[in-house]
């Protein structure tokens, strides 16, 4: 047991059951009928653009950004604070480059944006196993982190089959939030989980910088304090290395974050929930505020927990400082046992909690889009099914996807699973940013370059990682004690993202040469519909 007190635990329960409660009721009350694909997939687009860019922020800051960024910070500084603004600058450049073309072309999924120039049964499969590929690495570490979490906050042993439990009851909830609440349901919850976790952020930051009389300059130097390592807390360099190879790796790693973190399935598909161009364009303003906030709140709480809790006591506790925003609102409520202490650590937890909940269910639903959109109707039939029947199909594929993913972090629970997060990102950044814009904005890209941008760059990615020291032949691999790495970066980006542009170039260049007719309908296609894709005009 850890040493919060019954009562606090009490206080967390109650809190865990309320959102519990009142998220499902929400999604019920939002659920879409069932005959009616665009309710289920865009929520009627009903949203104005401030609840639909809160929608986007929540699906966006998922539990590694609040967990993860955190502890990084509390244990590398500079490194961390990096990785904060990589963070908000994906969305950034989401927002100024794909937002308004994205919601111009596309229906439902990525798939559609895809096929609107290139129909096929191809394109359709090549979207769907991307999908799946970025979305399911996702949903294990969020799952596997979910167990860990839960039983730390609980004060339950490991040991005792209690974070197994905890794995399969987040798995059951996303199930249930996507397959009833659809869009609109998910949405809903991803804006009472951003409202919380803004609200409680942004008390933790302020009780930090109290604690130090607002002056920012003493929160650092306590951190460097705190920390043990002096100056070079604010160097590069702690997190990866000092070294020419590892220097590289860290740029590699954030120009990985920049253009992949935005791109994931889950994230566009929020985009064509947006009634037109002129509220996807407010939408995101209002998501990249709210996300450039919360990351300047990550980094004064990731530098309060290291001058405030230590790093010494991050790690006893986790390795990779994941559980550092917890300790830190214990210690800023007064102690073990005090009445803020538990009022504090509560509202944390369960703002972790509800967050963990929402990312999951978000890109649960993604992929189920997908499988029952991409693949069921437009794949695998030669007639478009019936709304009703695909709608079936969605809800049947969420439990499918949800089931799949909670029997993989059943089984990898006791590994350490953040390399997935990396590998998920080196997807977006590999295979679906080089898809969406070379589809988007390139009138010679044809269906070749678009399957070879999509397969090419999962397939780099996942190659690459697998044989990265992220996996093995580090302490901090996944399998310390074996070595079949030989890849020398802890992350793929740096060659699979050119890898995915190379390739959808070299294919569509092929197909021009050996499908001049083809490549010329492509052409075609792509300049009937260019006025409105770029600038909304019919």
């Amino acid at each position: 047991m850890n040493d919060y007190g019954s009562g606090t635990q009490a206080l967390v329960l109650v809190l865990f059951t309320t959102l519990v409660t009142l998220t499902l009721l929400m999604c019920v009350m939002a659920g879409p009928d069932r005959d009616d694909l665009t309710n289920f997939y865009t929520g009627y687009r009903s949203l104005t653009p401030l609840k639909n860019g809160l929608a986007i922020a929540g699906d966006y800051i998922s539990a590694a950004t609040v967990l993860s960024t955190t502890g990084i910070i509390a244990l590398a500084g500079y490194d961390g604070y990096v990785l904060a603004v990589s963070t908000a600058l994906s969305l950034v450049l989401l927002m100024f480059l794909l937002a308004e073309p994205l919601r111009n072309a596309g229906s439902f999924t990525m798939g559609d944006v895809l096929a609107r120039t290139m129909p096929g049964r191809a394109v359709r499969i090549a979207s769907c196993v991307v999908t799946l590929s970025a979305t399911l690495p996702f949903l294990v570490v969020q799952l596997s982190g979910a167990g860990s979490l839960l039983t730390f906050i609980l004060g339950m042993s490991h040991e005792s089959g209690a974070r197994t439990i905890c794995i399969v009851l987040v798995g059951t909830l996303m199930v249930i939030y996507a397959a009833i609440g659809g869009m609109r349901g998910t949405a809903l919850v991803q804006m009472i989980k951003i409202v919380l976790l803004l609200g409680t952020s942004l008390t933790v930051a302020a009780l930090v910088l109290h604690r130090f009389d607002w002056s920012p300059g003493e929160v650092l130097r306590a951190a460097e304090r705190g920390t043990g390592t002096g100056p070079a807390f604010l160097r590069q360099g702690l997190q990866l290395g000092t070294s020419a190879a590892q220097r590289l790796d860290f740029a590699g790693l954030q120009i990985t974050v920049i253009l992949g973190a935005a791109c994931l399935p889950h994230i566009t598909m929020r985009l064509y929930s947006a009634r037109d161009v002129p509220a996807v364009r407010r939408s995101m303003s209002w998501a990249v505020a709210t996300v450039t906030t919360f990351c300047l709140l990550v980094i004064v709480m990731g530098t309060g927990a290291a001058a405030l809790v230590g790093s010494q006591s991050i790690t006893a506790a986790d390795p990779h400082g994941r559980t550092s925003v917890l300790m830190l609102s214990r210690v800023l409520g007064g102690g073990a046992g005090s009445a803020g202490t538990t009022v504090l650590y509560a509202a944390v937890a369960g703002t972790v909690f509800i967050t963990l909940l929402s990312s999951v269910a978000g890109m649960t639903l993604a992929a189920a889009s997908s499988l029952a959109h991409d693949l069921f109707a437009h794949a695998l039939r030669r007639q478009r099914a019936a709304p009703r029947t695909e709608m079936t199909v969605a809800a049947w594929t969420s439990v499918a996807v949800g089931t799949v993913a909670v029997l993989l972090s059943v089984l990898v629970e006791n590994w350490d699973v953040g390399v997935l997060t990396t590998l998920a990102i080196c997807i977006g950044a590999s295979a679906v940013a080089p898809a969406l814009t070379y589809s988007l904005f390139w009138r010679g890209f044809t269906r070749t370059g678009l399957l070879a941008s999509l397969y090419g760059g999962t397939a780099c990615a996942l190659v690459l990682m697998v044989f990265s020291k992220a996996v093995s032949g580090a302490p901090s691999a996944v399998f310390p004690h074996a070595d079949f790495g030989w890849f020398p970066l802890q992350s793929a980006g740096l060659v699979s993202v050119p890898f995915g542009y190379l390739a959808g170039w070299l294919g569509s260049l092929l197909d021009h040469r050996r499908r001049a007719a083809e490549s010329r309908e492509n052409r075609r296609l792509y300049e009937e519909s260019e006025a409105r894709l770029l600038a909304a005009a019919e």
